[in-house]
């Protein structure tokens, strides 16, 4: 069976992707260069992502005795 569609969990890290473009907008007004508010923006956004996929955790069960967080 094919998934199609929008993925179920999304909504939240879009939302929290439009208000840190709009917060990295609205910082680069007040520093007077959008183009830096923007540059920031999209790389708390990049962290963003990775902690929400992390946090969703698609197999909270899985333990690895030998992972010590270093291995991608």
């Amino acid at each position: 069976m094919t998934h199609r569609g929008w993925p179920r969990g999304r909504i939240g890290w879009l939302i929290g992707t439009v208000v840190l473009l709009g917060a990295g907008v609205l910082f680069g007004l007040i520093m007077q260069n959008v183009l830096l508010g923007v540059l920031v923006a999209v790389i708390v956004s990049i962290g963003w992502l990775i902690a929400y996929e992390s946090w969703r955790g698609r197999t909270p069960e899985l333990e690895d005795p030998w992972d010590d967080g270093a291995q991608l």
